[in-house]
């Protein structure tokens, strides 16, 4: 189950420049469309791929940024959590769908985040991932308005893998 503490900190992440947290947050590799970073906090430490949409639609829509992130925080268990921003509140009416050619998942959302299902959903997820060229994120915003969000996924094994061998 997702922890305030966890989206509080990629929330911040979000609006002010890793320069900012340089002691803090630390990037560990650029990968063509993803980065990895590790983020120490006390003694917690949490490592996360992520990237930002190559397309969001519709055009024009005012929102705050939009990012896919796979996290891992060793001291509270957590590996492989697949989680998106789209930038505005999610309506808590309608799942969010994770699409990549015919494979489809639906995450939960708790206002501007959103995660998959379950353990096995994350692993068929970032297994898609590894594989697949672009996943679209789709969702809806409580208004009403549906938005599209384009991932690539070149880099993302790599990026993958250097955020999991970072909080090993």
């Amino acid at each position: 189950m997702p922890i305030n503490f966890k989206k509080l900190v990629f929330i911040l992440f979000l609006l002010i420049p890793v320069n900012s947290y340089a002691q803090e947050i630390k990037s560990l590799g650029k990968y063509k469309d993803w980065e990895s970073f590790r983020l120490k906090e006390g003694g917690a430490k949490t490592c996360f791929a992520r990237s930002i949409p190559v397309l969001k639609a519709p055009k024009g829509f005012k929102r705050n940024p939009s990012r896919l992130f796979v996290s891992f925080r060793p001291k509270d268990n957590v590996k492989n959590e697949v989680s998106v921003t789209a930038g505005y509140i999610f309506d808590n009416k309608s799942l969010v769908t994770a699409k990549s050619g015919k494979n489809k998942f639906d995450l939960f959302s708790q206002g501007d985040f959103a995660w998959a299902g379950d353990v096995e959903d994350e692993k068929k997820i970032i297994k898609l991932m590894k594989s697949a060229s672009r996943i679209m994120i789709i969702g809806k915003t409580i208004n009403g308005k549906k938005t599209t969000d384009h991932y690539s996924l070149m880099g993302f094994t790599k990026a993958y893998n250097t955020a999991k061998k970072s909080c090993s």
